[in-house]
């Protein structure tokens, strides 16, 4: 007896200790907290992750609003340090929205904000364009105020229902966003109900581009019906729409997740890559020096400006502007004065100035 008294001591010690340890946070998030006139005076709780950058600088973010945060907001901010850091997406702000209030049901709460339409056997079904009418008029205008946020630049993410809600947005509310990313989408909620709202969509006419990233995993029971959906609207050939799909190989419907919104944040915010004629690229070409006598040389190859820090280091670059170049091989990029006299190289974390010799 003694024996077990003296384990169930040090047990309860380990567990109360345990209890008793700090929890993991998120650097550089926050959370706060919006409760909707229009959503029956539900709580949202937001979390946010921001660029840190100069406070006195005028600088707007693109925006990403990332659905079901309770479970993606720490993947998403995974990703986004991944593929800043390898120079693939710009400085954004992350916003997660999930419920607040006293113990949330998400499964119950999603079922209802995410769905356009009434399915009899989930009574609750049906809210996705009050929510949608919450984000336009209470939670854009709260991020736009108190966040450097970038207004003509908003992307919509989710999965499964989350996804539904993403693609319902672009075809019926297609002003708040510019980019979207669905993962395995339930596009056949209410009997594919997204074909009606398809019909409306291509009559708009569509003044800005809209990027469209979604997947299905190859092992979902939905597959089938997602490649019609996604066929169906890759053929349409929106103006102002490009859409990319993908099955994902060996990938079930969660799975879905991490590469969606990794190669769909990089398709959404993919830079251009322009031809520059090489009688103008010449103008590029020759050596540069900064204020510390580091010297780099451009030089012209194979239709594309070749950055050379020495002859054994060197990266071609790709053209977003006639002015701005890039390298997709890690967070290289650089812009001309009009002149093409100076330039400005910037790498992750550090920028210099050169002056052609």
């Amino acid at each position: 007896m003694k024996y077990l008294f003296l384990f169930l001591t040090i047990t309860f010690t380990c567990f109360h200790a345990k209890a008793q340890q700090p929890a993991v946070t998120i650097p550089g998030s926050e959370v706060r907290k919006i409760t909707s006139a229009i959503v029956t005076g539900q709580e949202y709780e937001l979390h946010i992750l921001s660029p840190g950058g100069n406070p006195a600088t005028n600088k707007k973010y693109p925006v990403v609003y990332v659905m079901d945060s309770q479970w993606d907001f720490p993947l998403v901010k995974s990703i986004y340090g991944q593929q800043y850091f390898d120079g693939f997406i710009p400085e954004i702000i992350i916003v997660g929205v999930t419920w607040g209030g006293a113990k949330p049901n998400p499964d119950s709460l999603r079922a209802r904000d995410y769905t356009p339409t009434n399915e009899s056997r989930i009574i609750q079904s049906g809210g996705a364009d009050k929510f949608l009418d919450f984000m336009k008029t209470e939670l854009f205008p709260f991020i736009e105020n108190n966040y450097k946020a970038d207004t003509a630049n908003r992307t919509l993410i989710g999965c499964s229902l989350g996804g539904l809600i993403t693609l319902y947005a672009m075809l019926t509310h297609t002003d708040m966003f510019t980019g979207y990313a669905a993962a395995s989408p339930a596009v056949g909620w209410d009997n594919e109900v997204l074909y009606k709202y398809e019909k409306k969509f291509a009559m708009q006419q569509i003044n800005k581009p809209i990027r469209l990233y979604l997947t299905v995993g190859d092992v979902e029971r939905s597959r089938s019906s997602f490649e019609r959906f996604s066929n169906y609207i890759s053929n349409k050939k929106y103006a102002n729409v490009t859409i990319r799909s993908k099955v994902l190989e060996n990938t079930g419907h969660s799975g879905t997740k991490s590469e969606t919104y990794n190669r769909g944040l990089q398709f959404i915010f993919e830079k251009p890559d322009i031809i520059i004629a090489d009688e103008i690229l010449i103008n590029y070409t020759g050596k540069y020096e900064d204020a510390k006598g580091n010297i780099v040389e451009l030089k012209a190859e194979n239709n594309k400006l070749v950055l050379y820090y020495s002859a054994a280091n060197s990266y071609p670059l790709k053209a977003a502007t006639v002015n701005t170049f890039y390298s997709n091989a890690e967070f290289l990029n650089m812009e001309f004065s009009i002149d093409r006299k100076t330039l400005q190289l910037n790498r992750y974390g550090s920028s210099q100035n050169f002056i052609k010799k």
